[in-house]
């Protein structure tokens, strides 16, 4: 009985080795020369062990992808923590926190995902496979935006916000700087003024409106 934890463990073991060892070729050696028996080399193993655990190329993709956004600060554990966060956090808060991860992630993501525009085999197999899934960079605009109509419902957004145009307006600024830091290869030390700018031109959208004053009893009556 003992014998299967310890296989599970041993089994996680290897897949997080070739996890790692993949981000690390690719890293070294681009997307399109980090095949399968370089990854499987560099992480210690035969071709045929790094198979039992990933199916293909465009499987190991995936999970080396779906490990980068699910680290601890990563954006979809920042997405799943806003309901509590907002109550604690001001908006501006958690949009500025918000946008700090969406960057980080993408362009921990941006170097593998561009690459694959290079392999249109493996980038038909990586687009499958997301449906196959139900995962994919859709699923944080949608979350965001879930989250915006729930703080409507609460008051604390503003009703006629559109939250699918706000999340799109946010992470898309997001990706986009994501994309020209790491193109250019430089601009990393803007990014807090970029987060900045970015919140503040999406906080007035966002914001309530002012709850008309209400006069005392006397008051109206003097004025009327």
């Amino acid at each position: 009985m003992p014998q299967h934890p310890r296989s599970d463990r041993g089994g996680a073991a290897t897949r997080t080795r070739i996890l790692e060892a993949a981000e690390r070729v690719v890293r070294e050696r681009g997307l399109a020369r980090a095949t399968t028996k370089e990854i499987a080399r560099a992480a210690g193993c035969s071709e045929a062990a790094l198979y039992k655990h990933y199916k293909d190329k465009a499987d190991l993709v995936i999970a080396m992808i779906m490990t980068i956004v699910s680290r601890p600060g990563a954006l979809c554990r920042h997405l799943a923590e806003l309901p509590a966060r907002a109550e604690t956090q001001s908006l501006e808060e958690m949009v500025t926190g918000l946008a700090r991860c969406a960057i980080g992630d993408y362009t921990q993501a941006m170097g593998v995902c561009s690459a694959m525009f290079a392999e249109p085999e493996l980038l038909d197999q990586y687009r499958r496979r997301l449906i196959e899934l139900g995962v994919g960079p859709r699923i944080p605009l949608r979350e965001f935006a879930d989250f915006l109509r729930a703080e409507q419902a609460a008051g604390r957004v503003n009703r006629n916000a559109d939250p699918d145009a706000a999340s799109a307006l946010l992470l898309g600024a997001c990706f986009y700087r994501a994309f020209l830091d790491s193109l250019l290869g430089d601009g990393a030390e803007d990014v807090p003024e970029f987060i900045r700018t970015t919140v503040g031109g999406l906080l007035p959208m966002l914001a309530p409106a002012p709850q008309p004053s209400v006069l005392p009893a006397g008051q109206r009556c003097a004025t009327a």
